[in-house]
């Protein structure tokens, strides 16, 4: 099969087009002839370095696809062979063959194509597992969203306003903030001309807002508490910023807030089974409804993977990249 493998440590030209054997699937596992394959920030990570492989997922970047069950273990799913996927995998999906556990795949949501449904599983395993389950995002209150254009950022917000939370987000430009503001926003903040804990406050009477969802850290996190409400929620799940940061701990104790965070990828099977289950049952269904829908910036064949993350590195893409592989 055709993949794309890093050949080095370094900048968007390491990637190499090469040829690998098919994967062959385990029990519990299937095996996907892949249409299509998200681009990540963690593939990006991954080729510079920066984020290692965990013990026996494939060394081959790609960590969401779309495609056709054409093997495996199928036992336990409501799944056939035939039927058409888009799972979250470990490593592997920048290749035209990749194997998923069954437990981590979902149904292609109806009225969608597969190109469509390799932009969703990364982002929304990861915005459903930080913001609802771990932040504990529940009925009546609010989500301030950092980096509201990025993969995550669109997902975080669209499921939110889609479940009924007032939802802000952060952008670097007008043209960002007003496409947050499409996609569900309250209001758009724009990071370079606007300070956020002083428009948030102003937005929400001074409470500020229950749970953030940050991708910066570093020197944000002191400016995110301050624009917390009380018994509010940090969910962190990447550092753009930098991992140090000031923290004035009083506030912490005094308000009870709570600072978490998580990676995904070295979760085990069992604990991306559980997220699996519940964006089928109570997100799916809103694609159905009308209100979700992909936000794809631009598709790239495999072979133009390396312009594909040096699209992803430039900044500018609102929603998601993906690779077409079929």
């Amino acid at each position: 099969m055709r993949a794309i493998e890093i050949s080095r440590y370094g900048g968007p030209e390491v990637l190499q087009l090469t040829e690998r054997v098919e994967p062959q699937a385990g029990v519990g596992e299937v095996l996907i002839r892949v249409h299509a394959a998200g681009i990540n920030r963690p593939d990006v990570l991954q080729r510079m370095g920066f984020y290692p492989v965990p013990p026996g997922a494939s060394d081959l970047p790609g960590l969401e696809v779309a495609g056709e069950i054409v093997g495996g273990d199928l036992s336990g799913s409501d799944f056939m062979l035939g039927d058409h996927v888009c799972a979250l995998v470990q490593g592997g999906g920048y290749a035209e063959y990749c194997v998923a556990p069954v437990a981590q795949c979902l149904p292609v949501p109806p009225g969608l194509s597969l190109l469509e449904a390799a932009s969703l599983p990364e982002t929304y395993f990861t915005v459903w597992s930080n913001v609802f389950d771990r932040a504990g995002l529940v009925e009546g209150e609010s989500l301030l969203v950092q980096g509201g254009t990025s993969g995550i950022g669109v997902t975080a917000i669209q499921i939110a306003h889609a479940l009924g939370h007032r939802v802000f987000a952060t952008a670097g430009s007008e043209e960002k903030c007003r496409a947050t503001e499409k996609l569900g926003a309250e209001r758009g903040i724009n990071y370079k001309t606007e300070q956020f804990p002083e428009v948030v406050k102003s937005l929400t009477d001074g409470k500020g807002v229950d749970v953030i969802l940050d991708m910066v850290a570093g020197s944000y996190i002191p400016r995110e508490i301050d624009c917390l409400a009380d018994d509010g929620r940090i969910a962190i799940i990447a550092l753009l910023g930098g991992s140090k940061s000031e923290v004035d701990l009083a506030q912490v104790l005094r308000r009870r807030l709570t600072i978490t965070g998580s990676t995904l990828r070295p979760r085990s099977v069992q604990f991306k089974a559980a997220i699996a289950r519940q964006l089928r049952s109570k997100v799916w269904p809103l694609f159905e409804m009308k209100k979700l829908a992909p936000v794809i910036y631009q598709v790239f064949p495999l072979a133009q993977v390396s312009v594909a993350h040096a699209t992803m590195e430039q900044g500018d893409h609102i929603g998601k990249i993906v690779l077409q592989i079929l």
